[in-house]
């Protein structure tokens, strides 16, 4: 793949600046948001018969978390799936449609072949919360359509640049029929390249149920994904994509989803 250039270098000093601002903000109860827990979500939904037979993972009954990837594809991605791939770990990636998607458009179709929640980040990671209705729409709208065309099915889950979301922003994702998703563990690898700082993190923070936010942006990342996957694998834990988290209840459209 090819080296980072100039302008994906700014790109990423920029995300790293908004998401040191996101854990200030998004995460520590300076933002009220009404959100529905993976466990809610399972909780009064049909049993599905025929998929627990068919051998799909029941996170009632087993330790369940999902792996969560933002503001790809990018360079580092294809090791990442190789890891993924070796490691049979389903994970769910948030991609960004500006210089990523429309960069990597054959990483996206990989992603989606190969088994693993292809959602969207927005098209330029603008704050959706300081957007009007319509600037809010195209950025949703037009990273969906992208997705769509590349993997032939329409995303139904998005993640709001810094967590940020308002009642707005419910209301045009409802209308276009996304969910959003948020997370409940962050290695904040968008502060350092420490591989092992960032392995150390996402096992302090994790639970039953939890969602793990990584970047594969950035360079410390992707090396600390195997220990992470093994270490989580030998306390008892099953991947799975946030899809999978909820069900058999199902993400609806307008509604924020958290552990």
């Amino acid at each position: 793949m090819p080296s980072p250039t100039k302008k994906m270098k700014k790109t990423g000093a920029a995300f790293l600046a908004a998401m040191t601002l996101s854990a200030a903000l998004a995460l520590t109860g300076c933002t009220r948001l009404d959100t529905t827990s993976p466990a809610d979500a399972r909780a009064g939904a049909a049993i599905d018969v025929q998929a627990r037979a068919a051998g799909t993972v029941d996170c009632e009954e087993v330790k369940c978390i999902a792996l969560t990837f933002d503001a790809g594809p990018s360079e580092n991605s294809p090791r990442l799936l190789d890891i993924l791939k070796e490691e049979q770990v389903p994970a769910t990636f948030f991609l960004l449609g500006k210089r990523h998607i429309e960069k990597y458009p054959e990483l996206v179709k990989r992603m989606a072949d190969e088994g693993h929640e292809v959602a969207s980040h927005t098209w330029d990671h603008k704050i959706l919360t300081e957007l009007g209705p319509e600037e809010i729409r195209e950025e949703l709208e037009r990273p969906n359509k992208e997705i769509e065309r590349l993997t032939g099915r329409r995303p139904t889950l998005m993640r709001p640049p810094q967590g940020r979301t308002n009642d707005t922003v419910h209301k045009i994702c409802r209308e276009l029929g996304v969910a959003e998703v948020l997370w409940s563990v962050t290695a904040k690898d968008y502060k350092t390249n420490d591989s092992a700082l960032i392995h150390q993190r996402v096992l302090e923070q994790s639970s039953r149920d939890g969602i793990i936010l990584l970047h594969d942006i950035y360079p410390g990342t992707v090396p600390a994904v195997p220990g992470i996957i093994k270490a989580l694998k030998k306390q008892g834990y099953v991947f799975v994509t946030v899809p999978q988290l909820l069900a058999p209840g199902k993400a609806e459209p307008g509604k924020v989803y958290r552990p």
